[in-house]
C-alpha cells in the first residue's frame, strides 16, 4: 500500500454480517432469562404487569420490551429487633445499644427491653413489586411489627410479659402483622415471632430475678403436688370401688337369701294349708332334730330343776 492510499473498505456483506451477529447476541442476552429455585420472575411488557413464573429458564421479547424482574419468593427473611447479629467467624455477636425500637411500657407502667425476630417470606411478588415503593418495604414490615408489639406488650402486666404470656404474645402478633400487612397489599406473610431477651429497668433486675425464683418455685410445688395427687387419688379410688362392690355382693347375697327363705316359708304354708296337722307335726320334728343335733351340742334343763336328764344320752339309752 502507499502512502497516503487510503485503507479498503470493508464490504457491505461484511457489515451486515457484522449486524447481524451483533443482533443475535443481543437477542440472546436479552430474550432469555434464568429464575432460581428460590425465586419467583415478575415480567412485564411496556412497564405493565404481564405475568409471573417459575424456576427455570424463560423467554420474553428482547430489546426491554418484556422485563423480568426475579423475587425471593421462597425463601425466609429475618429482620431483628433491639439487637442486631454480626458475624465474627462462627459466632453471633449482639449489639444491644438499639434502645429505642427495644424499650416499652407495659400495662402496668413498668419500662421493658424487649428483643425479637421476624421470620416472613414473600407470598405475592407482584404485589411486593409494585405496590410498595422499593425504599419503603423493608422499613414498612418493621413499624408493622414494632407497632404489634408495642401493643401486646402494653396490654399486659410486665410479670405476664417476662413469664407465661410470651407463647401468647408470639402468636397473637403473628395474627396481627399479617392483617396489617394484607391491609398495606405488601404481599408478604408472616410466618414466625420469637421473642429473645425481655429484660427489666436495670434498677430492679434483682427483684425481678427474685419474683421469676419464686414463681418457678411455685410452679415446682405445684408440680410436686400433682404428682402426690395423682399417686394417691387413683389408689383411694381404687380401694373405695373394691368397698362398693363388696357391699353390692353382701348386698345381693342378703336379698337372695330373703328370697329364697320367702319362697320356702311360702311353699311350707301352702302345704300347711292342704294338711295343717301333719304340717304342724313335721315342723316340730324338723326343730327338735336341729336343736337336739350333736353338732350344735345343746342340753336340756327343767327350767323348775324338778329333774333333770343328760338328754344327750337318750339316744345312747334307746339304742339299748
Amino acid at each position: 500500500m502507499n502512502p497516503g492510499q487510503r485503507p479498503p473498505r470493508p464490504s457491505a456483506s461484511l457489515l451486515a454480517l457484522g449486524a447481524a451477529i451483533i443482533a443475535l447476541l443481543a437477542l440472546a442476552f436479552t430474550g432469555f432469562f434464568v429464575v432460581d429455585q428460590t425465586e419467583d420472575a415478575v415480567v412485564t411488557r411496556f412497564g405493565r404487569y404481564r405475568t409471573t413464573v417459575g424456576p427455570g429458564l424463560h423467554f420474553k421479547i428482547p430489546l426491554g420490551i418484556d422485563r423480568s424482574y426475579n423475587v425471593p419468593s421462597k425463601a425466609i427473611q429475618t429482620e431483628q429487633f433491639g439487637f442486631r447479629t454480626v458475624r465474627g467467624g462462627s459466632t453471633n455477636v449482639y449489639e444491644n445499644n438499639l434502645t429505642r425500637e427495644s424499650t416499652m411500657l407495659t400495662g402496668d407502667l413498668n419500662i421493658v427491653d424487649v428483643e425479637w425476630i421476624i421470620q416472613y417470606r414473600i407470598n405475592d411478588p407482584r404485589a411486593w413489586l409494585f405496590n410498595v415503593h422499593e425504599d419503603v418495604r423493608r422499613s414498612t414490615i418493621r413499624d408493622v411489627s414494632q407497632s404489634v408489639i408495642n401493643t401486646l406488650v402494653g396490654d399486659r402486666a410486665i410479670l405476664d410479659v417476662i413469664g407465661p404470656e410470651r407463647p401468647a404474645i408470639e402468636n397473637a402478633s403473628i395474627a396481627m402483622m399479617n392483617d396489617q400487612l394484607r391491609e398495606f397489599g405488601l404481599g408478604v406473610t408472616v410466618i414466625n415471632v420469637q421473642l429473645q431477651n425481655i429484660v427489666p429497668p436495670s434498677g430492679v433486675q434483682e427483684a425481678f430475678e427474685d419474683v421469676n425464683k419464686a414463681i418457678q418455685d411455685m410452679n415446682r410445688l405445684i408440680n410436686e403436688g400433682k404428682e402426690a395427687y395423682n399417686a394417691e387419688i387413683p389408689k383411694a379410688a381404687g380401694e373405695a370401688e373394691k368397698l362398693v362392690q363388696v357391699a353390692r355382693g353382701y348386698a345381693a347375697e342378703r336379698v337372695n337369701r330373703a328370697q329364697g327363705d320367702v319362697a320356702r316359708f311360702n311353699s311350707v304354708f301352702a302345704e300347711y294349708r292342704k294338711a295343717p296337722d301333719v304340717t304342724r307335726r313335721r315342723l316340730y320334728l324338723e326343730t327338735i332334730e336341729a336343736l337336739f343335733s350333736s353338732e350344735r351340742g345343746t342340753t336340756l334343763v327343767d327350767k323348775k330343776l324338778e329333774n333333770f336328764l343328760p338328754l344327750k344320752t337318750l339316744d345312747k339309752g334307746a339304742s339299748r
